[in-house]
């Protein structure tokens, strides 16, 4: 069977490929051509677009390279009508694949159209939900709200559970120990502060100055950032100087031994939970894309975390309130005492909530009995 998928960002990228693996094994003539990065490449025979490509973040941005993206819808359309695929699986990505499924939909194309990893209609333009049925022939749910908030529109979909307690699992195993960590990447025997800026250079642009103020405010701790290994080292030396350890491809090894955390909202707040390292949450759009997102967002808050226990489990700094003062003092509250412990009994919530491991597994066998219906 013929796959296309579309992935747009590096936590998309890895949920797909774990997805593929799973697929490989119900059917072993998939052939996977798709959208991604390293890890989908590794797992399929095709690479169409590398996310580093394809991946453009805020307004402005978006603006900027409007007719790239044009051309990477032109591009996509074409490329799936000659491709012809037996299925289309859209991952996370909204902007770009709710487009392509509609392309595939209208031109009445003989593909079957699943949204895994979806949009957050919950939480702006609600109405989407109609649009995202319509458009999809299966749709897979990775949040536990998710299914319930559909239904109230009058749709089914289906809850796999969250990808990202399958990866963890997966890399649990090849973990280095504390003095392995800390021997191979030059550290100390300070206590660690992880500092996640993001994924997206514009997230990192934003927030990492920002981050980095509060260091000298607690000389008893080292520091250490997370790299994306879609950004290029200058961009984060830009601000480092060279001062503080930037580590690629060694987010969970780094979040494995922190003792807290700074994290730009996103899945890496679910990630860092999922390591019980408290944490306070960044978020910084800029102030027009923030005064814009003011009236349109629905949701009380904007880290998963608290998304998915409907409370304030951990601080979210947004906008202004991102600040050295603020950061200082949160950090301070949440290295000891009463409020880190608060947060890690309401971790321990969250993992019941996210569905247990296996989310990929499941997935992929819903995905190919759907596909081998009536065979």
């Amino acid at each position: 069977m013929k796959y296309y998928i579309i992935a747009g960002e590096a936590s998309g990228d890895m949920h797909a490929a774990n997805m593929m693996k799973e697929l490989k094994k119900l059917d072993t003539e998939a052939y996977f051509r798709v959208w991604g990065g390293d890890r989908m490449s590794e797992q399929a025979q095709e690479l169409a677009k590398h996310i580093k490509e394809t991946s453009f973040m805020g307004i402005f941005k978006v603006l900027w390279n409007l007719k790239t993206i044009k051309r990477n819808f032109r591009f996509c359309e074409t490329d799936i009508e000659q491709f012809k695929p037996d299925v289309l699986i859209l991952i996370d990505n909204s902007g770009f694949n709710l487009r392509i499924a509609r392309y595939v939909k209208e031109q009445g194309l003989n593909i079957k159209v699943f949204y895994y990893i979806l949009p957050q209609a919950w939480a702006w333009k609600r109405k989407r939900v109609h649009t995202i049925h319509g458009w999809t022939d299966r749709i897979f749910s990775i949040l536990p709200f998710e299914p319930d908030f559909y239904k109230s529109y009058g749709y089914d979909i289906d809850f796999v559970g969250h990808p990202i307690l399958d990866a963890l699992e997966q890399k649990k195993q090849a973990l280095l120990s504390k003095e392995e960590f800390r021997e191979r990447f030059g550290l100390s025997d300070q206590p660690l502060i992880a500092l996640l800026p993001g994924s997206r250079r514009q997230e990192i642009i934003g927030k990492l100055p920002r981050m980095l103020k509060v260091i000298s405010h607690f000389p008893d701790f080292q520091f250490v950032i997370a790299g994306s290994e879609t950004i290029d080292l200058e961009l984060y030396e830009k601000y480092t100087h060279g001062k503080v350890k930037i580590l690629f491809g060694s987010t969970y090894d780094i979040l494995n031994n922190a003792s807290a955390a700074l994290v730009t909202s996103g899945t890496a707040t679910l990630e860092t939970a999922l390591f019980k390292v408290p944490q306070v949450v960044c978020y910084k759009p800029g102030w027009l894309t923030f005064h814009l997102l003011k009236r349109i967002v629905s949701i009380k808050y904007i880290a998963l975390v608290n998304i998915i226990l409907d409370k304030m489990a951990v601080q979210e700094l947004i906008e202004s309130e991102l600040n050295e003062k603020r950061m200082v003092r949160e950090l301070m509250l949440i290295l000891n005492g009463e409020q880190r412990n608060q947060i890690l009994n309401d971790y321990e919530v969250l993992r019941k909530k996210l569905g247990g491991t296996g989310a990929s597994k499941r997935v992929a066998e819903l995905m190919h009995e759907e596909l081998t219906k009536g065979d």
